[in-house]
């Protein structure tokens, strides 16, 4: 009898768990996390998606033409709905339509302030600066990539998922390359960045992506657990 007992016991626990009241909660990101080793390519890999940022200001070292290739290389290798491929990518690098973009867009965006209250001159130029400041900053990149799809795609109702998909591609890697970068959209108007570029009626606008090397990389911003968005089989 004595010897039975420490059995009986382990498997009682085995079944019921260690609380006595059914199987005990096993967290399976816990498990896989602790018993699951990683090459060293897949670790580097890793790292690449772990040390991405979304950088606002950059140095103005110039960014290889080589570079700037083998990223949007990575960034067409994208999947798409039927493997359409609706994707342009516009790469601006002269400063000067840059800075028309920044000027355009922060005479824009004051409009837009405009039309919801009337702003007397001192504060409308005061919001003026704040936001060409603002603008000023992605602007420093000595690189902008400007995502865009083709309205006459086989299933354009898509091309809004596999442009951003194209633009993930892209912003992976830069960062595999040493640049930061930041997926900006209503930054930059969608109307001005057409009509500053002179982009085809037929092109839809997905982002724009400033690419460079950082003036500094930002910390990681808080995460939610992986607990905390991730279900298993049900809710």
């Amino acid at each position: 009898m004595s010897t039975k007992w420490p059995i009986t016991v382990a498997v009682i626990v085995a079944v019921l768990g260690s609380s006595g009241f059914g199987p005990e909660k096993v967290n399976p990101l816990v498990v896989h996390q602790s018993t699951i080793s990683y090459s060293k390519e897949q670790e580097y890999l890793f790292d690449v998606f772990n040390t991405r940022r979304s950088v606002r200001r950059f140095k103005p070292s110039p960014v290889p033409r080589e570079h700037i290739l083998k990223i949007l290389d990575m960034a067409h290798l994208a999947p798409t709905a039927g493997n359409q491929q609706p994707w342009k990518f516009l790469v601006v690098q002269d400063r000067s339509k840059l800075n028309q973009l920044q000027t355009s867009c922060a005479s824009y965006l004051l409009q837009k302030y405009q039309g919801r209250k009337p702003l007397a001159d001192d504060e409308a130029a005061k919001i003026k600066d704040e936001l060409t400041k603002n603008l000023a900053g992605y602007l420093t990149a000595p690189v902008l990539i400007v995502v865009l799809t083709d309205s006459n795609s086989k299933y354009p109702a898509y091309n809004i998922k596999d442009g951003s998909l194209a633009a993930g591609y892209m912003m992976l890697a830069a960062r595999a390359l040493g640049y930061g970068s930041v997926f900006c959209t209503d930054t930059f108007p969608f109307s001005v960045v057409k009509e500053v570029f002179n982009i085809p009626v037929q092109y839809d606008v997905i982002c724009c992506v400033p690419i460079g090397i950082p003036e500094a990389w930002p910390p990681m911003p808080p995460k939610k657990s992986l607990d905390e968005v991730t279900v298993f089989e049900k809710f």
